[in-house]
């Protein structure tokens, strides 16, 4: 009876931990998704690094970080996002409008964070800022929403300035309509 019971206590030390460790979660990973080129992201990723960091979570010790880019060709970010949610990451943050929408369109489970300059309700990734609903939240910092008062603060500084222009890529997605009606030739006198 006792050998039974040494056998029994035995094996029940053997298999407790292989299964405890069968039943761990394994390391998160933070699925990153941008327009830009690795280049032009590099400081934001050491932000986002940092962050993790400080947070506690070190890329490679207990977090990991799948880096997507479509090295400024827009058309590649459906594909890329679909890569990252396929991979089943456990949070996907975006960089830039674009990266964010192909995001949305790929996924409405996994959590996706967003910091844009353009208004997430006006261009349907939120349904409201105070509640943003489904799987979509982020940080917008009203940069557009603030224009017509940057022209007003412009003409303050330089009233002599008939015209004041800015530089925008069309092609990025990144300036909506509502704000490229707004600032496009609008004239400060």
């Amino acid at each position: 009876m006792r050998r039974r019971e040494f056998i029994s206590l035995l094996s029940s030390a053997v298999v407790w931990p292989l299964a405890a460790r069968a039943q761990q979660r394994t390391m998160p990973v933070v699925g990153v998704l941008s327009p830009a080129t690795s280049d032009a992201d590099a400081n934001r990723m050491n932000g986002l690094r940092q962050g993790l960091k400080d947070a506690g979570y070190i890329e490679g010790e207990n977090v990991m970080i799948e880096y997507r880019s479509a090295e400024n060709q827009l058309d590649r970010l459906p594909a890329l996002a679909s890569d990252l949610v396929s991979r089943q990451v456990n949070v996907i943050v975006t960089i830039a409008t674009p990266a964010a929408q192909a995001a949305k369109s790929a996924t409405n489970t996994i959590p996706i964070v967003f910091s844009l300059g353009v208004d997430p309700v006006q261009i349907g990734l939120v349904t409201s800022l105070n509640r943003p609903g489904g799987n979509v939240t982020g940080v917008y910092g009203m940069q557009l929403a603030v224009t017509g008062k940057r022209l007003e603060l412009l003409h303050e500084l330089v009233p002599s300035a008939g015209a004041i222009a800015f530089l925008a890529n069309p092609k990025s997605g990144s300036l909506p309509e509502v704000e490229r009606k707004h600032c496009a030739r609008r004239r400060v006198a």
